[in-house]
């Protein structure tokens, strides 16, 4: 929904609609079919960006989620989960991952990772406490900043991120997928850290 209700993608469907309608010899069907097909396009853009997140995760940190962040001790990992029908249910996660600091002396700082809440436990809090549960691990390990990068398009996780004290300072278009894809989604990546 974010990417077809920007003005360019909104005007361009507009385009493909009138033109194939003049074009088409007032065709409402051949109107409507290069529209959908402009749509189709956006949204495959859509999902292509975010599967391909998902799929690269999958294959690297969370394809062994022990062995990558249990065995150091720099490294995290929080699951909540409650019990629903008398049968646990994930209801949100995070990790933190520590890096050295290269502008610092040896300082390192926490990288936040895997950030997700469930669509039936959001607004509730859940959030807020497992940004919570990250941040105090890595005041513990004697981090000097928390850092994390998320997408223009998650509204609400950003509005918590700026609530919980985090300044944005960079945004970029940079990602695992091919630009033209990026473009399309028109979907920004924004790194965002708070000192502590």
């Amino acid at each position: 929904m974010y990417a077809i209700t920007r003005p360019l993608h909104i005007t361009v469907s507009l385009f493909f609609y009138i033109v194939a309608y003049v074009m088409g010899g007032q065709s409402v069907v051949l109107a409507l079919m290069s529209g959908g097909a402009w749509i189709g396009l956006v949204y495959f853009c859509c999902h292509e960006f975010y599967a391909g997140y998902v799929r690269a995760r999958l294959n690297t940190d969370m394809q062994d989620i022990p062995g990558y962040y249990l065995s150091n001790p720099d490294n995290c990992f929080w699951v909540a989960e409650a019990e629903m029908n008398g049968r646990p249910q994930i209801l949100g996660m995070v990790a933190v991952e520590g890096k050295n600091d290269p502008g610092s002396d040896g300082k390192k700082y926490g990288e936040v990772y895997r950030m997700i809440v469930s669509s039936s436990c959001r607004r509730a809090g859940l959030g807020k406490r497992l940004a919570n549960t990250a941040e105090d691990f890595c005041r513990e390990r004697g981090f000097s900043k928390i850092e994390l990068s998320t997408s223009s398009t998650q509204k609400a996780a950003v509005a918590l991120y700026f609530k919980l004290g985090f300044k944005l300072i960079l945004v970029h278009t940079r990602s695992e997928n091919l630009q033209w894809i990026v473009w399309m989604t028109r979907a920004t990546i924004l790194t965002m850290e708070k000192n502590i």
